[in-house]
């Protein structure tokens, strides 16, 4: 994709959520609608103002982000480490592979109490929480990944005498590397999830806990800023994931629907 189009999307994008954020604040402005349930933006920017200078965003802010980006690390690792290693001893993939997948149909927030009586009230919780749900995206996505690796690439890699390690690392890796981030990116989402499920469950601090708090005493605008300032960090860490993502692809040809392809630089 060309820089011309690259900026027509940008603008795009950009238009379409300064209407949706205009047509909100005209619609409660004008009482279109009962804006008590859903507060409105210029109210939104006022709480964030308030809820800025009282030190308590950074302060919540800090500890949510300290739980998800440590899950989303643990998570990472663990989920990758385990799904390359069920991908390559073939008999431990088929005997953990449907149990985890078992575990995986559980509802982590039925799980949740639990993890607070194993581990506390404290960080430690979320964090395992967080990593968890994030284990499960990177697990799968990495085994995948493993499982469709062209096998031609692996026998011509034999063929030129590479070893296990090797072939690992200069094929399997770089072949799964699609499907890992694929699953890396799923788990941006649920790390965030996981520690605003585990703040809700039980804390004194955090997002969750602050929306708990907020949408106890009906104060919806606080509500709403909690969930904007979520929303920005998604949009952070999925842009610098489109970085990483771009640096380690940079080998891929981009496919579109017409089946003209092009150098992704």
């Amino acid at each position: 994709m060309d820089k011309r189009k690259n900026k027509f999307v940008f603008i795009t994008r950009i238009l379409i959520v300064v209407l949706f954020i205009s047509f909100w604040e005209i619609a409660a402005r004008f009482k279109l609608y009962n804006a008590f349930f859903t507060s409105y933006p210029s109210e939104i920017v006022l709480d964030l103002k308030q809820f800025f200078l009282s030190g308590d965003l950074v302060k919540h802010t800090s500890i949510t982000l300290r739980e998800a980006l440590a899950g989303l690390f643990y998570g990472t690792i663990i989920g990758i480490f385990i799904g390359l290693l069920f991908g390559q001893v073939q008999s431990l993939g088929k005997i953990f592979l449907p149990i985890i997948t078992a575990i995986h149909g559980v509802p982590q927030l039925t799980l949740a109490p639990v993890y607070i009586l194993w581990f506390g009230l404290g960080l430690t919780s979320k964090i395992f929480l967080a990593a968890l749900m994030v284990f499960f995206n990177v697990f799968f996505s990495t085994y995948a990944g493993i499982q469709n690796v062209e096998p031609k690439l692996i026998e011509s890699a034999n063929l030129l005498g590479a070893g296990t390690i090797q072939t690992l690392y200069h094929v399997v890796l770089p072949s799964s590397m699609p499907w890992i981030i694929a699953g890396i990116r799923n788990g941006v989402g649920a790390s965030l999830i996981g520690a605003i499920i585990g703040e809700f469950m039980g804390a004194s601090a955090g997002f969750g806990w602050m929306i708990a708090y907020a949408s106890s005493y009906f104060k919806i605008a606080r509500v709403m800023s909690c969930i904007f300032i979520l929303l920005m960090v998604g949009i952070i860490l999925n842009f610098i994931l489109d970085k990483i993502e771009a640096y380690l692809l940079r080998w891929r040809a981009a496919t579109r629907l017409s089946l003209q392809h092009e150098k992704n630089i």
